[in-house]
């Protein structure tokens, strides 16, 4: 089935894609990173961006819209990261600057920056947790989301699972995802099938 063949609001309404690349940051995935740093980087994360690219290059010249998800650390009144007691004990490499607004670490790995029409700030697995991105998507006309990043049992799964509640019509990159194994990778897969298109980037790029 192509994006397509789903009838849409009305007779005249062209379907309008978004995407939204989960976290593809620098201090998850650049070597001077934060999780470099800590020694928790997925292999299958590090070549995301130079395959996403052309995705959201794609979306774009079909006048899509390209969203990203940033995590983020906010500092306390001391300048300390305010880390959820879960992700301390699970990363605690992770120090004062780690994510922090507005930072490199925060930012957009470069080679998917320059396709980012919007990015959201969020504190959370979801893109759409305490963010603005569900109104920034429907002030944009989208109704059916690409979501896309890492990891694929994470942050990518709680996205695409908040997109199906919200009413979107939801594609899975199942290439254009990762986290730390092949096995979870798969699982969260099967398991999106249950309320997301999933589909390879290749065949995600002809249905545009």
């Amino acid at each position: 089935m192509s994006l397509s063949d789903t009838p849409t609001k009305s007779p005249n309404a062209l379907r309008r894609i978004g995407l939204v690349m989960v976290d593809l940051q620098n201090d998850f995935l650049a070597p001077e990173g934060a999780y470099a740093r800590g020694h928790t980087v997925s292999p299958e994360a590090l070549l995301l961006p130079a395959r996403l690219a052309p995705i959201a290059q794609a979306v774009k010249q079909h006048q899509g819209l390209v969203a990203a998800s940033l995590f983020t650390l906010w500092p306390d009144a001391d300048g300390k990261p305010m880390i959820s007691p879960h992700l301390l004990e699970r990363r605690p490499f992770l120090r004062k600057g780690d994510f922090a607004p507005g930072s490199w670490g925060q930012a957009n790995v470069d080679a998917i920056s320059p396709w980012v029409d919007v990015a959201v700030c969020k504190v959370a697995y979801s893109a759409f947790f305490n963010t603005q991105l569900d109104w920034v998507l429907r002030r944009a006309g989208v109704d059916t989301l690409a979501v896309c990043g890492i990891v694929t049992n994470g942050g990518v799964a709680s996205t695409v699972r908040d997109a199906h509640m919200r009413d979107y019509r939801t594609v899975v990159l199942s290439d254009g995802c990762a986290t730390f194994s092949d096995a979870a990778h798969q699982a969260a897969l099967t398991d999106m099938a249950s309320v997301a298109e999933v589909m390879s980037c290749d065949q995600f790029l002809t249905t545009l």
